[in-house]
């Protein structure tokens, strides 16, 4: 078998809202190496979505000031528009023009109701996450790079979606995937270290 036959990946299923997918373990970028992104669009006008396992170290009120909690961890979405603050949630259509993006979550909504939902303590850091940019894709670009290989497309339960996990989201998504995969799990994240 040829190494570039050994590192073909087939996505059995289509990027789509809801989805993750999850880079190869060789991708020396520094944005996207070794991370897991939940999409929360994918149509004809291109597809944007965040990455799950970057944080920033900082949290929500670092960044809004009349937010007074500081248990709301900030993650780095992407590298698109770096000076905006998006997020995700559980908490549904209690948020007005929340869009749901599949069973059980949701992307945006009436930003002023969450904060004083967070100051008022009805809403805990498991129900919503945070993220300063985003991964964007023009149109057919993302379908460029499953093409070569730098993405595969999976499924993740909304609740490990929204449950930090930094350190092993990317070997715990590559687990849930085939066992076509499970190679990737021994292969350094720096090849110089093998």
């Amino acid at each position: 078998m040829e190494l570039s036959e050994l590192f073909k990946i087939e996505n059995k299923i289509e990027p789509a809202a809801g989805r993750i997918i999850i880079s190869e373990p060789l991708s020396r970028d520094g944005f996207f190496g070794r991370s897991v992104i939940v999409m929360t669009e994918h149509n004809d006008n291109g597809s944007l979505g965040f990455i799950l396992n970057k944080s920033t170290g900082l949290s929500v009120n670092s960044f809004i000031s009349d937010c007074n909690d500081e248990s709301f961890p900030v993650y780095v979405g992407g590298p698109v528009s770096t000076n905006t603050l998006h997020f995700i949630h559980t908490i549904g259509m209690k948020l007005p023009k929340s869009k749901q993006i599949k069973d059980g979550l949701f992307w945006g909504g009436d930003f002023d109701l969450l904060k004083k939902l967070i100051n008022s303590g009805t809403i805990t850091p498991a129900e919503v996450r945070f993220f300063v940019g985003y991964s964007g894709w023009s149109p057919s670009q993302l379908q460029g790079e499953l093409d070569n290989n730098s993405w595969l497309v999976s499924e993740m339960p909304t609740k490990q979606i929204m449950t930090p996990d930094e350190d092993n989201l990317w070997k715990n998504s590559v687990i849930g995937t085939s066992d076509d995969y499970k190679f990737w799990l021994n292969i350094p994240s720096n090849p110089n270290w093998n």
